[in-house]
């Protein structure tokens, strides 16, 4: 509960380099979530590390300006090959997501989602960015970095008990 509570969307990084070790430890936590299908989840990603690309990767709108700063970025693609991910992909594709966070803010590190999909525009860019096949689909974009001073992940109560309902609404 500690990590869940403490992770905060982190915009703004220092420039330090985020260990390969930390990276790899990411993708594993991403790897460790809940899939829909027995073991095929459609999960794969991208690591960007180019200080360059990842500049590039800014550039796909408003939505992706924080990735200017950032020493690394994770795109996370569904790969479509199952059938059965044409109709569940995305709740597959943000349980990794949500993990890769969880395991970023563990290992002290900032972090925010980006959202490309279901953004016809954004997907259009990361696939021709990628060159991605027609059976590749970008969900989001993961920006990463060590938070600057006064940024880190820290606890704010969230909790709003109007919005729990027991037995009915």
């Amino acid at each position: 509960m500690e990590i869940i509570n403490k992770r905060r969307s982190i915009r703004k990084y220092r420039e330090d380099e985020i260990e390969d070790e930390k990276i790899d430890k990411m993708i594993r936590a991403a790897m460790q979530a809940p899939g829909s299908r027995m073991g095929q989840e459609p999960w794969e990603f991208i690591v960007v590390k180019n200080k360059d690309t990842i500049k590039e990767l800014s550039k796909m709108d408003h939505n992706s300006k924080m990735l200017e700063g950032a020493t690394l970025a994770i795109v996370l693609i569904a790969n479509m090959d199952n059938s059965h991910f044409k109709k569940v992909w995305q709740q597959d594709m943000a349980a990794a997501a949500t993990m890769l966070l969880l395991e970023a803010s563990y290992l002290d590190l900032g972090a925010v989602w980006v959202n490309v999909a279901p953004h016809e525009h954004r997907m259009k860019f990361i696939s021709e960015f990628f060159n991605l096949g027609e059976n590749l689909k970008p969900f989001n974009m993961i920006s990463i970095g060590y938070p600057q001073e006064g940024q880190e992940n820290k606890f704010v109560d969230k909790y709003h008990e109007e919005r729990v309902h027991y037995e009915k609404y």
